[in-house]
């Protein structure tokens, strides 16, 4: 059990970041929850101050804010409330082509999916590696492992970001007592698809490419603690990953097209998934 330990999740009120907060509380950690549904966040909140017997505190928040991640590491500060397990979860699906979407939903996706994350390790980074006690989970995707796609011009590319990010930091810190994942999970039952609009298009796919939250996340902090890189959720999924690394590069972008066509959502200029 965790001692006096507080782990930040970000994307806390749904999915794979709610599946988070209740494994670590169920470690015995203190969690900060933060998302834009304040709702949410308050019900889980007092769900796991009930059933663990732990600190729960509700932080709502808009990561596309460019402010954001500073203005919530102040005012945890300000409490006299330290981090030691951040999990950078936040995150949605942005579909359709590059010019179909404002600039403006661009900005955003990118503030969410790439600068936050790393603002929030950045900020939060010195205090753990003075403590000499940390762990960092960036949830990426096996999305960031294969080929890109069109119609989702951007998703693929932010989360293969967060894997180099998140093996460059795990290289850092090593002998610190600080350590960094990459969690890479595939299709995860969750509320992403129904998000973006997705779901009648991935409900197509075999029941054996699914994998459940609550083991997404407790795979990955067994992964930080072990103090894996980077972590592929499923066997299924490590042998795609497998699969793409091995097949010359021409061959597995048009495998990548022919498989993106039946999953692509096309959405007019202005909209949002």
């Amino acid at each position: 059990m965790a001692s006096n330990r507080r782990a930040l999740v970000t994307g806390a009120s749904a999915g794979i970041g709610e599946a988070f907060a209740r494994e670590l509380a169920r470690r015995g950690f203190d969690v900060v929850l933060t998302a834009r549904r304040t709702d949410r966040l308050e019900a889980l909140a007092a769900e796991l101050r009930e059933r663990h017997a732990i600190e729960a505190i509700v932080a709502p928040l808009d990561l596309a804010r460019t402010d954001a991640a500073e203005a919530l590491v102040a005012a945890l500060g300000d409490q006299g409330l330290h981090i030691d397990v951040l999990i950078n979860n936040a995150g949605y699906g942005l579909t359709g082509y590059l010019d179909e979407q404002p600039w403006e939903a661009h900005a955003a996706f990118i503030q969410v999916m790439m600068a936050a994350p790393t603002e929030l390790a950045w900020r939060l980074l010195p205090g753990m590696k003075a403590r000499g006690y940390g762990r960092i989970v960036n949830v990426a995707s096996l999305a960031g492992l294969v080929p890109g796609s069109a119609g989702h011009t951007l998703y693929g590319a932010s989360k293969a970001y967060l894997i180099r990010f998140s093996q460059s930091l795990a290289l850092e810190a090593a002998g610190t007592g600080v350590h960094v994942t990459a969690l890479c999970p595939g299709f995860t039952y969750s509320e992403f698809h129904d998000v973006n609009g997705a779901r009648p298009l991935v409900s197509k796919m075999p029941g054996y490419m699914w994998m459940d939250a609550a083991t997404v996340a407790r795979e990955g902090l067994d992964a930080v603690e072990a103090g894996k890189p980077v972590y592929v959720n499923g066997r299924m999924n490590r042998f795609i990953k497998w699969l793409f690394k091995v097949l010359p590069d021409g061959l597995a972008l048009k495998m990548t097209e022919r498989q993106g066509r039946r999953f692509r959502v096309r959405r007019e200029r202005g909209g949002q998934g």
